[in-house]
């Protein structure tokens, strides 16, 4: 499965803490897309897509927050609750995020800017292009 979990470092002193994010270096792309999500209600789920080539990493800078991944074949549970890690999520991973905190800001950093014709929305037509691709690379 085409993700993995960033370690930043982080600075601080008595004044408090920083984490620095250049592109290139601890994010693996140029950064050309950045949104956030905050105030989502109880219960709700977010995303149900994959991108055919859009990378993201996903911090969550307050709060908490779970993704659901899914390879087509494998699915993942993660839990983004610290500012000083990043989840990578390459292209063709199907995502869902969800539980979050109250007070969760979800911050998103992208590798393209938005293109809805990258998008998949569709779960069955997902693991049907996956498999297609599979069988043409074998």
């Amino acid at each position: 499965m085409n993700y993995k979990m960033i370690d930043f470092q982080k600075h601080g002193d008595d004044r408090g803490m920083l984490v620095a994010l250049e592109e290139n270096k601890e994010i693996p792309f140029q950064i050309k897309r950045v949104y956030y999500m905050f105030e989502t209600g109880e219960n709700v789920r977010r995303g149900y897509h994959a991108h055919k080539h859009l990378e993201q990493v996903l911090i969550c800078v307050q709060g908490k927050c779970k993704i659901h991944l899914d390879d087509g074949y494998l699915t993942k549970e993660v839990c983004l609750d610290s500012p000083t890690y990043g989840l990578y999520i390459g292209n063709d991973v199907w995502r869902e995020m969800y539980d979050f905190s109250t007070n969760a800001v979800l911050l998103v950093l992208a590798s393209e800017i938005y293109d809805e014709t990258d998008y998949i929305r569709d779960y069955q037509r997902f693991v049907e292009l996956i498999r297609r691709q599979d069988k043409n690379e074998n």
